[in-house]
């Protein structure tokens, strides 16, 4: 919430989340901090889809931005996509490059549409023509599937396309809207430039009601948009039964907790005391190579600054990334794209 905020600061816009019955005190949170916000409160999980059509059907500007509550945005990145947008025709669906809370590309950001082949391949373990491997992660192109954590287009492209098909309670819906923009003539586009961190550990986890919903997704996208075909049924049928029992979350190594975190920041006394542990002051990158946790501080740093140094120190070596949001009372963060993201408060 934080980061969009900021993104919005000098943006003619309105942010509008819609709380599907959480218990975990967000909309009070919401209320107190961000008065301004339009807040939804259902007294039911209505599902993703339904959710954000809930969030669309008020909305008045021109452009909309689907976007995950455990998402972390630069403060541009509303700037640059309205600039991209309106210098393109038949614009459908723009998607960004994701990263998970380690600093790892996510391959989701740009997809193949998911013919049967390619489905009954991914199904099998093989992901190769199911992710769009011919678009490099940093680079601009059109691609035929986006991924639902960020979707930005204009608000008249989404009621075109009627939105988020609502049969689909979890998983698929942004398959099937990014191929139905496909259908109706539009161009979607990867805007790899633009990079926008996702804590997507808790749709990962491989338990059986994932399995469920994600077979049973493509299942709905299946019978909707191709021909009836028995062999992808009976896989599916399989993946529904068994994939839960066979497929596991893969291990996160551990962190040595032990070692000192290492942040560059003005409040190392306030983190030290609430942490109660030794935090280290740094002002180089290599300085902090050998720490097993850093901590980003906002009240010292940009949110594009941070996802810049989280990618480029993730590549040296294996550290544990903590952004300290700035007058809060937490600190947010993963290890990867597997482990459920992490919310410390104090």
């Amino acid at each position: 919430m934080h980061s969009v905020k900021a993104a919005t600061t000098n943006i003619d816009s309105e942010i509008i989340v819609v709380d599907n019955n959480s218990h975990d005190g967000s909309c009070e949170m919401v209320k107190q901090l961000f008065s301004e916000v339009i807040l939804i409160e259902n007294k039911e999980n209505l599902g993703f889809s339904k959710g954000n059509n809930q969030g669309v059907a008020v909305a008045k500007g021109e452009y909309i931005c689907i976007l995950n509550p455990d998402t972390v945005v630069p403060e541009d990145v509303f700037s640059q996509l309205l600039k991209f947008s309106e210098a393109k025709e038949n614009l459908g669906i723009v998607g960004c490059k994701l990263i998970d809370g380690s600093g790892k590309f996510l391959p989701e950001s740009k997809r193949n549409i998911p013919v049967v082949k390619v489905a009954l391949q991914k199904i099998r373990g093989n992901s190769a023509n199911y992710y769009a491997n011919h678009v490099q992660e940093d680079e601009v192109a059109k691609v035929n599937i986006l991924v639902g954590a960020f979707m930005f287009m204009k608000r008249a492209v989404y009621n075109q396309l009627e939105g988020f098909d609502e049969d689909y309670f979890m998983y698929g819906e942004d398959i099937d809207l990014s191929y139905k923009a496909i259908k109706a003539g539009l161009d979607n586009y990867y805007f790899g430039t633009t990079m926008v961190i996702h804590y997507k550990g808790e749709s990962t986890l491989k338990d059986k009601s994932y399995a469920k919903r994600f077979y049973g997704a493509m299942q709905i996208f299946y019978k909707k948009h191709f021909k009836s075909n028995i062999v992808f049924d009976v896989f599916v049928w399989l993946g529904i039964k068994l994939a839960f029992l066979f497929r596991k979350a893969p291990k996160v190594a551990k962190k040595d907790s032990k070692n000192s975190y290492a942040f560059s920041s003005k409040n190392v006394e306030f983190l030290s005391k609430k942490l109660q542990k030794q935090i280290l002051l740094v002002n180089s990158k290599e300085e902090i190579k050998n720490a097993s946790t850093v901590i980003f501080d906002t009240s010292s740093m940009t949110y594009k600054e941070i996802i810049s140094n989280l990618i480029h120190l993730n590549r040296k070596s294996d550290i544990s990334f903590r952004i300290l949001v700035n007058n809060s009372n937490f600190i947010i963060g993963s290890d990867s794209s597997n482990s459920r993201g992490e919310v410390i408060t104090f």
